[in-house]
Formats: C-alpha cells, structure tokens, sequence
C-alpha cells in the first residue's frame, strides 16, 4: 500500500471538499447549501471540511475560484487589435459565463460566479467595490496599449468600468431573467462604447498634499516564490522600481502607483488582507476571473510595467517594515540597485515614494528592516 504524505493527504482531502461543495451548491444554491451535507459526499467530517475551509463562504469563494482554472481558454490574437475590436473579443470571452437556457437556477448562479447573497455585510460589499476599481485598471491598461504607436496617451479607465457595467448587468439580467439579453448583441454594444468620448482625465485632487516620502538606503530581504496575477510569472522583488502594499480596502490606490511610476521603472502592487480566507480569496476570485479573460484578448507585453501579487501571508509587508497588515493599508518602497532608497505610508504613499529623490538618502541601517 503506498502511503501518502501529510501534504499529499491534505491536498486529498481538499480536491475531495472542493468536488463536494461544487455539487451541493451546483443542487441547492449557497444560501440552502449546509457544510454538513457536503461532508457527507466528500465522506468526510464536518471538522476535515473546517480544517480547510473557515465557513461555508470560503468554500463558496473557493469552488468558483476553482470554476475560474476550469475555464481559461487559449492564447491571445498573434496581433495587436483596434480598439473596438479588442472590446468585442473582450467581451465574448466575458460572456461565455451567461447559463444555458437548461440550467438550474443554482448551477446558472454558480456558473456567472454570482455573489448575490454571499456578501451580505458592509466590509464584503466595500472590499468588493475596491476589487471593482482594480479590474477597471487593468482592462483599462490594456485598452491603451491599443492606440496608435504614436497617438498621444489616453486614460481609459471610465471606457473599462463603462464596460465591466455592462457585463456585470448582464450578468445579474441573467441570474433574475433567464434567456433576457442577446449575448452577440452585448458584444456589439460594447465595441460601439470604442466610439464615446469619456473625456477621461486623471488628476487626484490629494496629490499637491501628500506627506514626502522618507528617504534611506536601507538592504533588505524580499521574498521570493510570489506569483504575478495578471503573466502569471515569478515576480522579482529585489529588481529596481516601485512597490505598493495595499490593503484590500485600499486598491483604488494601484492606479497611483501605476501612473506616477518613473519613465520605464517596474511597478508592483502587493495585495495583503487580515483575513486571507474569506477577504483574500474574494479578491482572488475576482482577478483571476478578469485576467482569465484579458489573456485570450491581449498579450502579456500589455503589462510588462505592472505587476499584481496577491500576497495572502503578507510576506512582503513583513520585510518593507509593516506589521500587522490590515484591509486599510497603503505604503509603498521604492527600489534601486538592491536596496530600498525610498519609504512612504499612508494616502498618496505610492506617489511619494515614486517622486523622492533617492540622492538625499540616509545611511544604511542593517540587514532587514
């Protein structure tokens, strides 16, 4: 008899829970399904489902994060695409989530990833709104890279939430009026939004007031083995350029980082949450559903500035200097030859630490900080 590991049975155990719950819910729904049940068809106890998942709403979040892996699709066009176009590939990737007409009312609600019900307080609904702001960030990222080589920038980041609108109201059509709404004419609506002028600025009015950012010549341990959401490559903490660390109630702030970043330097924002179980995985859920989507439309060059590491153990909260990291965090480092030249929290930090002049820096101060 070959004799599994502790980590191989763990793993086991949660495959098994993961099938489990994904039938309960698929039957009965989130609200009528019970961890009892699903222990059951896993053949297991109700603690063996605790121990790898805190409540029913982990394991929800967790079986459509798991739903998300099942339905990548392939690569993206060989060639840049228009604008328009790239919004109508966009969108019909999107949209393959719409149940077909057979469905059952929950497994139509699995299947779209609905979170009507499952965020029934005021931190779930805030965090999700802030997750919201990321998503348009990066679609909107990527609709620039659509213009002309020398077509002077445009801010697209109203044209993406116009767009996440629309999709996301399909969606919930969807789940209240099965079979309401043309999914190719959605598609073609949204290749039409091409054509709208948002006069789209961004010029935060707090900028002017932001607290400078400390500068220091500090060396420091960055962590390794954490993993870019959005190419899905290993990040490299330790090469130039700037890092934010945000809160999950703080993630309107990437788009900070990402605009007032030096000319050609790395930006990369850590994700960190108190509460990885429930708060960490519904950010989780809600970028690996949108870069599952983005990958079929756009190439990974779109990004090549931006990175997005959701960092569950906050690791790298940890060797910036920050202890006990909450949903409200925001600070930011700035990184040149190895060592961290730059430090910044609180509003406006990612902005600070980008403009500091790392001429002025202090004296090394040991090995970790």
């Amino acid at each position: 008899m070959v004799r599994l590991t502790r980590v191989q049975q763990q793993e086991r155990t949660r495959t098994s829970v993961l099938a489990a719950a994904r039938e309960e819910f698929t039957e009965r729904g989130y609200a009528s399904a019970k961890v009892d049940r699903i222990a059951e068809r896993a053949e297991l106890t109700r603690g063996a489902v605790y121990s790898n998942f805190p409540s029913k709403r982990a394991l929800y979040l967790a079986v459509l994060i798991d739903m998300v892996g099942d339905t990548t699709g392939g690569g993206p066009p060989t060639s840049p695409m228009p604008l328009a176009d790239a919004l109508g590939v966009f969108a019909r990737a999107w949209l393959e989530r719409l149940p077909l007409v057979d469905d059952t009312a929950s497994g139509g609600r699995l299947q779209l990833r609905s979170l009507v019900g499952v965020l029934d307080d005021e931190h779930g609904r805030t965090v999700l709104a802030q997750a919201a702001r990321l998503e348009a960030l990066l679609l909107a990222i990527a609709l620039e890279s659509c213009e002309p080589v020398h077509a002077v920038p445009v801010r697209r980041v109203r044209l993406a939430e116009l767009v996440l609108t629309l999709l996301d109201g399909s969606g919930h059509l969807a789940e209240t009026a099965p079979g309401f709404g043309d999914p190719f004419d959605l598609a073609r609506a949204c290749e039409h939004l091409a054509g709208i002028d948002l006069a789209d600025t961004w010029a935060p009015p707090h900028l002017p007031y932001v607290a400078k950012a400390q500068p220091c010549r500090d060396t420091w341990d960055p962590p390794t083995g954490l993993t870019d959401q959005i190419g899905g490559d290993r990040v490299d903490l330790g090469a130039d350029g700037l890092i934010a660390v945000l809160g999950t109630g703080r993630l309107a702030a990437a788009e900070e980082a990402a605009r007032c970043a030096r000319p050609g330097e790395q930006v990369t924002v850590v994700v960190v949450t108190n509460d990885p179980a429930e708060t960490g995985r519904l950010v989780r859920l809600r970028i690996s559903d949108l870069t599952a989507c983005l990958r079929r439309v756009f190439a990974p060059e779109v990004w090549h500035r931006v990175r997005l590491v959701l960092d569950d153990q906050a690791l790298t909260a940890s060797a910036i200097g920050l202890t006990g990291p909450d949903d409200e965090a925001e600070a930011a480092v700035r990184v040149q030859d190895g060592m961290i030249v730059a430090r910044a929290r609180g509003r406006g930090a990612p902005y600070a630490a980008s403009i500091a002049d790392a001429s002025k820096g202090a004296r090394p101060r040991g090995t970790r900080t």
